[in-house]
């Protein structure tokens, strides 16, 4: 997240909020960011959200995730909102959605769906 100076909001049991601005050096060709900032972005939503039930030593990794890029992500900043939608002891369901924020209009960007895993004394992954 430091890479794209995005910043956390908010935080609640199983939702976060993440906000960034626009940066020309993230964008594809066409000056949109690019999908794969999108998809970074969208990814720690919705895990930071997923980690924010878990266990005090539980970690996190994503195990899959689908995403639905719906509109360029153009605009002068941008929000991140994850939420859980089921939460279990190993595997929780999330989501999160991307928005574009622009002359004072907020527009749906994209979309994530996905799998986060909480894990347990694994060597070389901490909380």
């Amino acid at each position: 997240m430091k890479t794209v100076n995005a910043s956390v909001v908010s935080v609640e049991p199983g939702a976060v909020v993440l906000e960034f601005p626009f940066q020309a050096d993230l964008t594809q060709q066409h000056g949109f960011i690019h999908a794969g900032i999108v998809s970074t972005v969208l990814d720690s939503a919705m895990g930071y959200a997923a980690f924010s039930l878990m266990p005090v030593n539980a970690a996190v990794l994503t195990i899959e995730f689908k995403v639905n890029l719906l509109s360029p992500a153009k605009g002068e900043r941008f929000t991140a909102i994850g939420k859980v939608k089921k939460a279990g002891r190993n595997i929780t369901v999330a989501e999160a959605e991307l928005f574009a924020h622009s002359d004072g209009q907020r527009k749906l960007v994209a979309t994530m769906v996905g799998t986060v895993m909480s894990v347990y004394d694994r060597e070389g992954i901490h909380n």
